[in-house]
């Protein structure tokens, strides 16, 4: 298990790794990219617990990079 508080642009570069199985979405809204450097098909995470990665509409748990959403008015 791992905490992420910001984003990251090369999930496999940083971490060694790019399966992400599941997620606990603690605060805020995340997006999560298939490819490195924001690229690819975009999974978006409200607040919960997603037990598996079919749970954010991911075929597959490979993620390549993800960031906070930051909405502006």
């Amino acid at each position: 298990m791992m905490e992420f508080t910001e984003d990251c642009p090369n999930v496999f570069e940083r971490f060694r790794y790019h399966d992400i199985h599941s997620a606990h979405v603690q605060d805020g809204y995340w997006m999560f990219y298939e490819e490195p450097n924001y690229r690819g098909r975009q999974f978006y995470l409200r607040p919960g617990e997603y037990r598996r990665f079919s749970e954010w509409g991911a075929t597959l748990p490979r993620i390549g990079s993800f960031r906070r959403v930051h909405y502006f008015h």
